[in-house]
């Protein structure tokens, strides 16, 4: 989503960097630059005069232009301030010490919120709570239909009465249900509308008043743009929701509702969609998303995405593979099943510090998830042996494993170059050195 924003800035920023001395006329073109990275990015016009404002005033004072590196210095100003803009430090959910949270889940209709329940039930079920759904959205059967069907996947309970009762006297009969069952969490699905009404408003009030819900969560579709904040704000106005779900993040929108919202109503965003399996449901960092925007990484989410495939075990009897280079075409197999469980390639990749011109290369080659696809099909043609000992893959074994998976001898071969590659970085990586992105590159 933020791929032209992070473009634009990325660049904006290396010309700062690279000058020994910075003028109060550098600031200006840079604070021009961004101010238009930010407006083509769909971000709120009075929110982008307030950003720039801000930044400039830092930049200008407390010695920044006298310092001995001021190009890192308003670098760390924008990357600070773009944090801020985005709420700061994240907000974790209000979850009760005893007894079963509730959360309420509010939206208009479209914008993903049914699935975003699912997702915040499985997401909560991962860190070990018993979570259970409140079908509440009566104006859609389907809706409905739709909760069940995606709340078993999540592995959350469903308390459902179809479409005959007041939503809000089933909410309230819900939360009799999870409390009787001892359910850590209730979440909440309200009706959604085409647009904000007072018949939502309403209800959604007097849902809240019999269900005292510790969080209300409204789920925003990122692709609306600004469309999205205006959403938030008439919510704000309306119902005291305490912060945003928000949607989409993995489509091709320009970022401007997720840059706006917190400015503009003052609400935070708790959670970000990154695709539509269950399982891609983030807490939202606002200081590591305006690392990634700026080109340098996010090591703490990709630490913990490993942690969540992988244990410590695994992962040392790896090193010491890597140290004494053992390392073989069936360990490279089992790694690239591991990352894969950690989302898709070109996400991961996006995680990593200086990955922002090797992602853009690697999307131009195709490197993707159906790429993975094709060499573990390769590798699992091979015999343990060959595996083990990529170097005895003579001519007509390549043609033999060639067959078996589907692919060409070129492909093989290209593998093997690959893997080979592989152990050098993998080695280089062992001993603490950082391997260069093009190095990197040159496995494809």
């Amino acid at each position: 989503m933020f791929d032209q924003l992070s473009d634009r800035l990325q660049e904006t920023l290396a010309g700062v960097r690279s000058r020994g001395k910075l003028t109060e006329a550098d600031v200006d073109g840079a604070m021009r630059e961004i101010r238009l990275a930010l407006l083509e990015a769909d971000v709120n016009f009075k929110v982008v005069k307030s950003f720039t404002a801000a930044v400039k005033e830092r930049c200008l004072g407390a010695g920044v232009l006298e310092s001995l590196n001021p190009g890192q210095q308003v670098v760390k100003i924008v990357n600070e301030e773009l944090a801020a803009l985005m709420g700061g430090a994240g907000r974790d959910l209000a979850l009760a010490s005893s007894g079963t949270t509730v959360i309420l889940i509010a939206g208009l209709q479209g914008s993903g919120k049914t699935t975003a329940c699912a997702k915040l039930a499985k997401h909560l079920a991962g860190d070990g709570r018993s979570v259970a759904l409140a079908a509440c959205d009566t104006q859609r059967p389907a809706a409905i239909e739709q909760l069940v069907r995606v709340g078993e996947r999540a592995g959350a309970t469903v308390y459902q009465q179809g479409t005959g009762r007041d939503p809000v006297e089933i909410a309230e009969w819900a939360l009799g249900q999870a409390r009787a069952a001892g359910d850590d969490v209730l979440i909440v699905d309200t009706a959604g509308r085409l647009h904000v009404d007072e018949e939502l408003m309403d209800q959604l009030a007097a849902i809240r008043r019999r269900t005292k819900p510790h969080d209300v969560l409204l789920v925003l579709d990122a692709m609306t743009g600004q469309d999205a904040v205006n959403v938030a704000e008439s919510f704000a106005e309306r119902v005291d929701f305490d912060g945003v779900v928000m949607t989409k993040l993995d489509g091709d929108a320009r970022g401007g509702a997720a840059l706006s919202v917190k400015a503009v109503t003052g609400k935070p965003i708790l959670y970000a969609s990154t695709g539509e399996k269950l399982d891609q449901l983030e807490r939202f960092h606002p200081e590591r998303m305006a690392s990634r925007i700026l080109g340098m990484g996010d090591v703490l989410s990709l630490i913990e995405k490993a942690e969540e495939v992988t244990d410590r075990e695994s992962a040392e009897a790896l090193e010491r593979k890597i140290r004494k280079q053992q390392f073989t075409l069936e360990d490279f197999l089992g790694q690239m099943r591991q990352v894969r469980k950690m989302g898709p390639l070109q996400n991961v990749l996006g995680l990593m510090p200086g990955m922002g011109k090797a992602m853009k290369q690697l999307r131009q080659v195709n490197m993707d998830d159906a790429e993975l696809d094709r060499i573990e099909a390769i590798i699992l043609s091979m015999t343990p042996a060959e595996r083990a000992a990529p170097a005895v893959i003579d001519g007509s074994r390549r043609r033999r494993i060639a067959r078996g998976s589907g692919t060409t001898v070129q492909a093989v071969n290209q593998l093997v170059k690959q893997f080979g590659q592989m152990r050098k970085v993998m080695s280089q990586l062992a001993e603490g050195k950082m391997p260069d992105p093009q190095q990197l590159l040159g496995m494809k």
